[in-house]
């Protein structure tokens, strides 16, 4: 099995991949890969709301000049994901959120297929403002209707300079706890797929306050 880790921090050794190796530490120790992308170094657009990904039905957005739909095929041949981004301003890292939109909308016009993968998100904070960042990572794998693990308390480090979040010992056992967690989960759905039906599936209703 395997596991993609978007890393949405600029520096890709700081805080946030920091906590993501400890994840991978306990994920690989239970025979999962674990793949690190690093997206908060990347020149990423925003969604434009045009809607071509829903009329091409292809899982492509129709900006093809990053990497953003290399990153979504990646995430639809996972058997997980990792959200994690540091926090700027008490959200999450720009460049990281212009991703998720787009991911998230492209793969929204194909139903169910983030459906049952296990999904997980964390943050690394100098000082306040993780709960509400975490959060909207959370927001995004609800959305695809992912498996979620929990940890002993929020998926939350903190530092400042690179390196101190591994000074946090409550975080870091946080992070290991997660990424325990987070391999039992996925190697009981590879059982339970084995041994149980799926849920039935409803088709997406999709309303708004007028009509």
């Amino acid at each position: 099995m395997k596991v993609i880790a978007f890393n949405g921090s600029p520096k890709r050794e700081g805080n946030t991949c920091q906590a993501i190796k400890t994840v991978a530490g306990e994920l690989a120790m239970r025979n999962i890969e674990v793949e690190i992308v690093h997206v908060g170094n990347k020149p990423i657009r925003g969604c434009m709301a045009c809607g071509q990904c829903a009329k091409s039905g292809d899982n492509k957005c129709v900006i093809s000049d990053d990497e953003v739909n290399e990153w979504i095929a990646m995430m639809l041949a996972a058997d997980g994901v990792i959200l994690a981004s540091p926090v700027y301003f008490a959200g999450i890292n720009g460049t990281m959120k212009s991703f998720l939109d787009r991911a998230a909308y492209v793969i929204a016009h194909q139903q169910g297929a983030m459906r049952y993968k296990v999904g997980t998100a964390l943050v690394a904070v100098r000082r306040a403002g993780g709960s509400v960042a975490l959060d909207t990572l959370h927001h995004y794998i609800q959305f695809f209707e992912m498996l979620s693990p929990a940890s002993n308390y929020w998926n939350i480090v903190h530092g400042r300079l690179p390196g101190e979040v591994l000074q946090d010992n409550e975080g870091q056992q946080i992070m290991r706890v997660l990424g325990r967690n987070m391999a039992w989960l996925m190697h009981a759905v590879e059982q339970g797929k084995r041994n149980l039906s799926l849920p039935d599936v409803e088709e997406k209703i999709s309303t708004h306050f007028i009509r």
